[in-house]
C-alpha cells in the first residue's frame, strides 16, 4: 500500500468533493494532479482493493475514441467520515 498511498488519498479526496465518478474521470484527475500520474491497472487496483471505495455501477459510453463499459465509483457510506481505514 506505501507505493500507493498519495494516489489513494488524493482519489478519496476526488470522491468527497465531486461524489461518484467513473474510472476514467479519476484516471485523469490522478495523471493531471501528480506529475508522475498512474496507469490504469493501478487506479483499477486502488478502488478495487480499498474498503474505502465502492463500485456503485457501470456505464457504456465513448471513452478514448472507443465505446467501453467502464465503474462509477463512490465513497463507501461507512467511510465518507472516517479516514483510517485502509486496505
Amino acid at each position: 500500500m506505501s507505493r500507493t498511498k498519495r494516489l489513494r488519498q488524493a482519489v478519496a479526496e476526488y470522491l468527497e468533493k465531486n461524489g461518484r465518478s467513473n474510472t476514467v474521470d479519476i484516471f485523469d484527475h490522478l495523471n493531471d494532479r501528480f506529475s508522475w500520474g498512474a496507469t490504469m491497472n493501478q487506479v483499477g487496483n486502488i478502488l478495487a482493493k480499498d474498503l474505502r471505495f465502492q463500485k456503485v455501477g457501470h456505464v457504456r459510453d465513448f471513452f478514448r475514441g472507443g465505446r467501453y463499459t467502464v465503474c462509477i465509483w463512490d465513497l463507501t457510506s461507512s467511510q465518507s467520515g472516517d479516514s483510517t481505514a485502509q486496505a
